[in-house]
C-alpha cells in the first residue's frame, strides 16, 4: 500500500524538479517516488553484492564451522523436509 509523504522544497528545486518530471512526462510525485525508489534499489543491490562478495570469501570458514547441517536444532526428520531456502 503507498503512503503519503509530504516534503518542502526551496521554489528554485522545485521548478528544477517539475521541470525534470514534465521533461520525463511525469509528475513531481512520481519523479520524486522514482528518484527515492531507485536510491532504495541502488541501496539494496550495494548491500547484496557485498554480501555475497562476503560468503564467498569466507565460505571455507563457514563450511568448517557449521558444516553441513543447514537446519541446526531442527528435529532429524523435518531438516530432510525443509525446503531449501528456509534458512
Amino acid at each position: 500500500m503507498a503512503k503519503q509523504t509530504n516534503i518542502r522544497l526551496d521554489d528554485a528545486v522545485k521548478a528544477a524538479a517539475e521541470d525534470r518530471a514534465k521533461r520525463r512526462g511525469l509528475t513531481l510525485q512520481g519523479y520524486v517516488a522514482d528518484l527515492i525508489e531507485a536510491d532504495v534499489n541502488q541501496a539494496r543491490a550495494a548491500f547484496m553484492a557485498g554480501a555475497t562478495t562476503f560468503l564467498a570469501q569466507y565460505a571455507d570458514a563457514f563450511e568448517a564451522e557449521v558444516g553441513e547441517d543447514r537446519y541446526p536444532g531442527l528435529p532429524g526428520g523435518l531438516a530432510e523436509s525443509a525446503p531449501r531456502d528456509a534458512a
